[in-house]
């Protein structure tokens, strides 16, 4: 979905109504060509798709969720990072760590959150949804 003005309620309706394979951009920002191609077939993929700077938004929002306390600084990083849509080695790259360091503060965020394994249910979406509805 391509946007002029960020519409909360649309925001959540779609991260919440979606079973994956979505995007969520303003109009303004994808000049690029090829940014808006890697992002529809990231979206087209199952992947999820969020401008950075909205993302940003939204987590300073919730930064105070009762919830999110016990979440360190990095786990909050890497959560932000998984709701712009990156994937792990994304993340590593990103944060100058390995791609097993991501993999474990991502199972911390999960225990934190009490999300268990699960053949149902996608714990990453589920948890950047918990993170962005504080």
């Amino acid at each position: 979905m391509l946007f002029q003005h960020v519409e909360q309620m649309y925001r959540r309706e779609l991260l919440v109504d979606c079973g994956g394979g979505v995007g969520y951009l303003p109009k303004d920002r994808v000049s690029n060509v090829g940014q808006l191609i890697e992002a529809v077939r990231r979206a087209a993929d199952g992947g999820t798709v969020m401008d950075p700077e909205m993302v940003s938004q939204l987590l300073a929002r919730n930064s105070g969720a009762q919830r999110l306390l016990g979440f360190t600084a990095r786990e909050r990083e890497v959560l932000g990072l998984m709701a712009e849509g990156r994937s792990n080695a994304a993340i590593a790259g990103r944060l100058f760590v390995t791609e097993k360091a991501v993999s474990k503060h991502i199972n911390n965020i999960f225990s934190k959150l009490g999300m268990p394994p699960s053949e149902d249910d996608n714990r990453r979406v589920l948890a950047v949804l918990a993170y962005l509805n504080g």
